[in-house]
């Protein structure tokens, strides 16, 4: 009983104290978290400048820790692939993006919903994420990836990796 009671002080606790999401030009939030997706899972850290009210620009990065090795047959290729582990680049993506922070629109500054679009290595894509504060400097955040243009090769196995539906959740910290 005193765990939950402890719990449940501590939630209202962060939930009373919550600060503001987005506060527009100059605001810099960075988040650290686990990237979650098919085929493998991963780290994902982001940062993010305001330019204006609601208005930013920021700079993405995963990388893929867990990864399933392939084997079979891919695609037209005659013999079958035994065992093949992924290269960096196959497990690594970057991407420059732009977003919305909604914070102040929506009319709840605790919150910054974002959606936004992206230029990475391996994609031309679009995001939405929300951010909640519960301190001025530490929040926790969730974002959602997906490509609208894929570019590459499909003639790797691994070429799915950096080129599907993402899910991310993790810290978010106010600079």
């Amino acid at each position: 009983m005193k765990k939950v009671i402890t719990l449940l002080f501590l939630v209202s606790f962060g939930f009373i104290n919550a600060q503001k999401a987005f506060s527009g030009k100059g605001d810099i939030k960075v988040n650290v978290g686990a990237n979650l997706q098919d085929g493998g899972s991963g780290i994902q850290g982001s940062v993010d400048f305001g330019l204006g009210e609601n208005f930013s620009f920021g700079f993405v990065s995963t990388y893929l820790l867990g990864v399933d090795n392939f084997n079979g047959y891919y695609r037209n290729v005659p013999t079958e692939i035994y065992d093949q582990k992924p290269d960096f680049i196959d497990r690594f993506d970057a991407k420059a993006r732009i977003s919305a922070n909604l914070s102040s629109v929506i009319g709840i500054e605790q919150l910054d919903v974002y959606p936004g679009l992206n230029l990475g290595l391996h994609n031309f894509g679009a995001h939405v994420g929300g951010r909640y504060f519960f301190t001025d400097g530490f929040g926790v955040f969730t974002e959602l990836g997906f490509p609208i243009a894929k570019y590459g090769s499909n003639n790797d196995p691994f070429y799915h990796l950096n080129n599907q539906v993402t899910f991310s959740l993790g810290a978010s910290f106010n600079l």
